[in-house]
């Protein structure tokens, strides 16, 4: 998996092949002037401080200043090349989690935390990102620069040399010791990320739940201790690589101790001069430097790797199913429920099962029944949220598996008792999903809904941005709203799912009206806890423990003194002892 990922990712730079080769031409020009320094050092000590300079003095500086503008102007070169590589990366990989994201079934965001998808699309990418840059560079320039820097000591002073080589080895094996137990650091402090991530999106969500319920204390503790495990992962991480560091740096210093030894003692035998040794000296401290990058690259090459494990994860996740064809136009609204059982996955036990319905063109059905009985498992199948694990819906006589998602969808039009709203305008919401809004229709759509009152309050009217989630809008008016969304989509299908819990009497009644306009010539699913809501509709269908109990109309299902009596009993005596 891990190569295959990497392959992936490798993948993805393969259309920037032309600025990573100039990165590449860069770091090289910048690997070369490295040896430069210390040949500079041997040429005047050996020619230039004894007697008189065999050169132009003025070439010294110009040389110096020279070797360091051509490296600044590569150093440069390869580091923007490089971000700008990694930044369209970066995009293109958070562009392939998003839209996997708006593919996958709702089941996967009943099982996977808020939390956990925001750290994967922001932090997890981020850390691929760090690694793909710092272990390229590293590993490219660095190299280069080693290799330059040991080819001028091979040609300084071969026996010396070998000492050196001692060192490549060693530091090979040190970052091999440590890479297992950052590779499980890693993954394990990706996981604790992610949930301190949710408690800070649940906390800024829940603000007035956690002020009315004091639960700042409860708060302050969840996000303390997952704070704490999460620095507790960042020291041992720390601790596993840093110490590849001073490893090395005491490698180097015992290969510099013995070579000076060796150094002098060749010296006493004119085997090497005072410039070839100080060259010989600068060129192996040099060498700390890429040696010291070329250790370090195991930190972000683990959390690279790691990251990119949970980023394809996401990636790979099995969509929506993508099969089947278009309606050719739009459809009547007839539907047919035929032998339909359904159970979550992952679950057993069945939340619906024998469950066969006729529903006309234009009727409107009413689900009623106790919390758990199946009303909103069952108007989720119509759209294809989920798919039924046994018998099948038809729309017009043909089975909706058969029919593509989107195409299904763009029949029918939806009102949930939780209104979702987006940090737009009013208009942008009321004709979402619509790329070229008709202003004609929203006008309509917010008359009929009952909301020229609101708009008119608004300080920019239907061009008024409505905060996080609606926020500048009250309960009412955010389900008006929705309800907006609803009329302007003018889908043949219409659910409505406790469509006016949270209106007051006035607006409820307001909305309503708008609403049995909205339902004619519509077929319509109505869910409602509210029994006085759904006494018109054509039948009425009562579901107890996910199967059909009952059918019928009010004043019938009334009259036959069974499950729906009761319910209608028990709730109107209720309300009349309040």
């Amino acid at each position: 998996m891990l190569s295959n990922n990497m392959k992936r990712l490798a993948a993805l730079h393969w259309p920037y092949k032309k600025r990573l080769a100039v990165a590449f031409i860069a770091m090289i020009v910048t690997a070369a002037t490295e040896p430069v320094v210390p040949y500079i050092f041997q040429v005047l000590l050996d020619k230039g401080f004894v007697g008189k300079p065999a050169f132009s003095l003025w070439l010294v500086p110009v040389a110096v200043i020279g070797i360091f503008f051509i490296r600044g102007i590569a150093t440069f070169t390869s580091s923007y090349m490089m971000t700008w590589v990694s930044t369209r990366i970066l995009n293109e990989l958070r562009r392939q989690m998003f839209a996997r994201m708006l593919d996958l079934p709702l089941h996967f965001y009943a099982t996977n935390t808020v939390g956990k998808v925001i750290n994967s699309m922001m932090f997890e990418v981020q850390q691929i990102i760090d690694m793909v840059t710092k272990v390229f560079t590293s590993i490219l320039r660095s190299a280069l620069t080693v290799l330059g820097l040991l080819a001028w000591l091979l040609y300084l002073n071969w026996v010396l040399t070998i000492v050196t080589l001692v060192l490549l080895p060693l530091v090979t094996l040190v970052v091999r010791t440590t890479g297992k137990r950052l590779k499980k650091l890693n993954r394990d402090s990706l996981a604790v990320n992610a949930e301190m991530t949710q408690v800070i999106e649940e906390t800024t969500r829940a603000q007035q739940v956690i002020k009315i319920f004091g639960g700042q204390d409860y708060e302050k503790e969840r996000f303390n201790r997952r704070a704490e495990n999460l620095r507790s992962y960042t020291m041992r991480m720390t601790a596993a690589f840093s110490s590849t560091v001073p490893i090395t740096q005491l490698m180097t210093a015992t290969a510099v101790a013995v070579v000076i030894v060796m150094a002098l003692i060749q010296s006493g035998n004119g085997q090497i001069t005072v410039g070839g040794f100080v060259s010989f000296i600068t060129a192996m401290l040099m060498l700390l430097t890429p040696l010291k990058q070329l250790a370090e690259i195991n930190g972000p090459l683990q959390r690279g790797m790691a990251a990119a494990e949970e980023v394809y994860k996401l990636i790979d996740k099995t969509t929506e199913r993508i099969t089947g064809e278009a309606l050719a136009g739009r459809a009547t609204g007839q539907l047919d429920f035929v032998e339909v059982g359904f159970a979550y996955p992952g679950h057993e036990q069945l939340a619906l099962k024998n469950i066969n319905l006729h529903v006309e063109a234009g009727e409107t059905i009413a689900f009623v029944g106790m919390s758990g009985g199946g009303k909103s498992t069952l108007v989720s199948l119509i759209p294809g949220f989920y798919s039924c694990s046994s018998g099948e819906i038809r729309l017009d006589g043909r089975d909706i598996e058969t029919i593509s998602l989107p195409s299904l969808r763009q029949q029918i039009a939806m009102v949930n008792q939780n209104t979702v709203l987006f940090d737009d305008t009013l208009a942008a919401n009321i004709a979402y999903g619509d790329a070229n809004p008709d202003p004609a229709r929203v006008e309509a759509a917010v008359e009929a809904a009952h909301l020229t009152d609101v708009v008119a309050g608004l300080p920019e009217g239907l061009q008024t941005r409505l905060g996080d989630n609606g926020s500048r809008l009250s309960g009412g008016q955010r389900q008006r709203v929705a309800i907006a969304r609803a009329i302007y989509k003018d889908a043949p299908i219409l659910i409505l799912d406790e469509a006016t819990s949270a209106l007051d009497t006035e607006s409820e009644r307001a909305v309503q009206a708008a609403l049995d306009r909205l339902m004619q010539g519509r077929t319509t699913f109505v869910i409602a806890h509210r029994l006085s809501t759904i006494e018109r509709a054509d039948r009425i269908v009562v579901l107890a423990h996910g199967q059909i109990a009952e059918i019928g109309t009010h004043q019938a299902l009334l009259e036959q003194e069974g499950v729906y009596a009761n319910l209608y009993r028990l709730q109107f005596s209720q309300q009349a002892s309040v």
